[in-house]
């Protein structure tokens, strides 16, 4: 291990064999379709934040089919409509797990994209990630064709550290839906307007 520093993951949507890689397979086909192109690869954005000494895992994850035991969740959030979000099977948990895994790590694409940082810009940025937004997972909040989600809390942790997520893309030609809805979120001071209202909307 080296000194302080965060590698940025990419990982293949349903690596491992998970369900999730045909259901977002048949999501992408139809967006596709809607956009006149052709379909890309999805990824799934993970960061592993070093502070010279411990490793902490930084994700986002739905909050059924987790294991038990400590993983480091230091928020949650709902999932499609803010009222769902009272059913466990319907919330999504925002983890910032010392000595943690990722799970599906061993099927990155290249190595990861590396930051090096100074011990306070680390202990600045896990001190950051209880404050994620709690946005509805899902739900286009910027009205810019993008969603809140998973990718979302890693390109809003990077940029709101002062890294521009918008220079990083997943690689192969892929796509990672939520990195530009993470972007919008670092540069809205206060996001309960944009949950309610899309919310609201929602169920006019």
């Amino acid at each position: 291990m080296t000194g302080p520093h965060l590698d940025l993951w990419w990982i293949p949507v349903g690596a491992g064999g998970h369900v999730v890689v045909h259901t977002s397979r048949w999501w992408e086909s139809l967006r596709a379709l809607r956009a006149r192109r052709r379909a890309c690869r999805l990824f799934h954005a993970a960061l592993e934040v070093f502070d010279g000494t411990s490793k902490y895992v930084i994700e986002m994850t739905p909050v059924w089919g987790q294991p038990s035991g400590p993983r480091g969740v230091v928020g949650q959030g709902p999932v499609g409509i803010r009222w769902l979000g009272a059913s466990r099977f319907f919330r999504y948990e925002i983890r910032c797990w010392k000595g943690g895994s990722i799970p599906d790590r061993d099927w990155a694409i290249g190595p990861p994209v590396r930051f090096l940082l100074a011990p306070g810009e680390v202990d600045a940025l896990i001190g950051r990630i209880p404050t994620t937004p709690q946005l509805t997972w899902g739900r286009d909040i910027y009205g810019i064709g993008d969603m809140w989600n998973s990718n979302s809390l890693i390109s809003w942790l990077l940029q709101s550290s002062g890294i521009d997520a918008g220079r990083f893309a997943p690689p192969e030609g892929g796509d990672a839906p939520g990195w530009d809805t993470g972007i919008a979120a670092a540069r809205v001071p206060d996001q309960s307007n944009f949950a309610d209202q899309k919310d609201d909307d929602a169920g006019a």
